[in-house]
């Protein structure tokens, strides 16, 4: 039996056009609010009605980059003319730098824990993948059901024990401590994820190699791993976009040291309370890293959601 392609309708295609486009402005809009709000000032930030057209600050930058106190008259001409240009924003505030902020410590964490997780999530997942997919293992069905359950228990049902473990461990508020659990949670999505792209390459190639003189771990190596390439950066997407978005685990496990971005922005303060252009600057700094790791790998990650998609 055979089956030809059926040629969409003009119709058909305006309305799956009004679709995507309704759904790029509905997912597009909060974010573009976020970004705008990171250049407003401090008052039209909390402006009702919102204010859409407005003079853009760096004020907000400046906020979430530095720590700042007030200043009477005299504090002020004690200090001297102002020396740099967000020193001059602070002044017309009636404030002064003590000095920069906690911010960049905890991106750099965030950063170091994301990414270091990731890597290592990649290397035992692949591994354990090629294991399941091409030698007989035993028990091999109830192995890959148990991987997978540790991924549908929520979080919040072993926060305790994981604090309790991790205190008596002496990983609590450590970049160790925090890869290794990010890990942990990321290992089940990437073995069934890579499982089923490395069941798509043909083991005669392997065979092949094996043939010529390979060891299982060169074929591995060489022959594999390039052809599953599109599987492991789609699989590290997602993988990334956990560990970099993470918010229970880092509120209870980290305080300080490993501190990452997640729990540390919804704290900013301003002088007079809750300083939202400077969370929203944090927010959009924070959103960068991930989305040009994604941009660059797009094109693996197009062809890894629809690989194996079609069938001969």
């Amino acid at each position: 039996m055979s089956f030809s392609a059926i040629e969409p309708t003009n119709r058909t295609k305006w309305f799956a056009g009004i679709l995507v486009v309704s759904y790029a402005i509905i997912t597009l809009v909060p974010l573009l609010w976020i970004i705008a709000t990171g250049f407003k000032s401090p008052a039209d930030s909390i402006a009702y009605p919102p204010v859409v057209m407005f003079e853009p600050t760096l004020e907000g930058y400046v906020n979430l980059f530095t720590d700042r106190t007030r200043a009477t008259d005299g504090m002020l001409e004690d200090a001297g003319p102002p020396l740099t240009w967000y020193d001059q924003i602070t002044r017309d505030r009636g404030t002064v730098i003590l000095g920069p902020s906690r911010y960049g410590e905890r991106f750099l964490n965030s950063v170091i824990i994301g990414f270091g997780s990731t890597a290592l999530c990649m290397i035992l997942g692949t591994m354990a993948a090629y294991a399941f997919s091409r030698f007989k293992v035993p028990m091999k069905d109830d192995l890959l059901f148990f991987i997978l359950s540790t991924r549908m228990m929520p979080p919040i049902a072993v926060a305790i024990p994981i604090y309790l473990m991790y205190r008596n461990l002496g990983l609590n508020d450590t970049h160790i401590g925090m890869i290794l659990l990010y890990t942990a949670v990321n290992l089940s999505l990437s073995v069934w994820l890579l499982k089923g792209f490395i069941d798509e390459i043909p083991i005669e190639y392997e065979e092949a190699a094996l043939i010529d003189g390979y060891t299982r771990f060169q074929a591995f190596y060489k022959v594999v791993l390039p052809q599953a390439a599109t599987g492991i950066a789609s699989t590290a997407i997602f993988c990334l976009i956990y560990a970099w978005n993470e918010y229970a685990f880092a509120v209870l496990l980290t305080s300080g040291t490993a501190q990452t971005a997640p729990p540390f922005i919804p704290t900013i303060m301003g002088t007079s309370g809750k300083d939202w252009p400077a969370v929203a600057a944090g927010a959009t700094i924070f959103l960068v890293p991930v989305m040009v790791f994604t941009i660059l790998l797009r094109k693996h990650l197009l062809r890894g959601i629809t690989f194996g998609a079609v069938r001969k």
